[in-house]
């Protein structure tokens, strides 16, 4: 590989380590090229990104952006490097799993991973990676918490318990009461204020007494 064709390789890295928070460092060493090719569809299939390359053009690609940003992950380049990119914290790691249950073996192996700053170190950490909550997912079950007050009196009235559906409703009421109060107070207090006369400095001066 030529001097060019080195400095090629270690600018496209650069963009792709700017572009993604997540990435993987896995070691592909013994799979066959079929095995390889059948990985990149994988990754393909699911939008994440497969790169191979050597370790010490990673390493210069890596330390030309920041050095003291990705210290973790050094240690992790050796043997045969294969990098998986990824917008989806997790999607990489079910690859992995997938592809090793699927093929019965240990490999790809993960070396490390980087996780929007944090660095995950070791192939036993592959599990706990699989169970990383994604963004759209913490979301959701914000809106599941949200949603379950509501939930619970439709499903109380659906199944015509109104005994039930009272229950529901007096045990949300004091928190939608307690949300309304400041409300109500500051209506109540602009209303006053709007009912004051205010003085007429215009009104016309009492009739002389005889």
């Amino acid at each position: 590989m030529t001097k060019k064709e080195k400095n090629d390789v270690i600018e496209v890295l650069k963009g792709k380590f700017s572009q993604y928070n997540n990435f993987y460092v896995t070691n592909t060493e013994s799979l066959t090229v079929a095995q390889v090719t059948k990985l990149r569809n994988h990754c393909f299939d699911k939008q994440v990104e497969m790169k191979v390359a050597k370790n010490t053009l990673i390493r210069k690609a890596l330390e030309s952006l920041s050095a003291e940003k990705y210290a973790g992950v050094f240690d992790s380049l050796n043997q045969v490097t294969a990098l998986l990119f990824s917008e989806n914290p997790k999607e990489p790691a079910l690859i992995l799993t997938g592809f090793r249950k699927e093929s019965k073996g240990e490999k790809p192996e993960l070396k490390a991973a980087f996780i929007n700053g944090d660095v995950f170190v070791g192939d036993n950490q592959l599990k706990a990676l699989t169970q990383i909550k994604t963004k759209n997912e913490l979301i959701g079950e914000v809106i599941g918490l949200l949603q379950s007050p509501i939930q619970r009196v439709l499903g109380a009235l659906q199944n015509k318990d109104a005994s039930k559906a009272a229950d529901v409703v007096e045990e949300t009421l004091p928190v939608a009461e307690a949300a309304a109060t400041p409300a109500v107070a500051e209506t109540t207090v602009s209303t006053t204020e709007v009912a004051t006369p205010a003085a007429d400095d215009t009104a016309a001066p009492a009739a002389p007494t005889a």
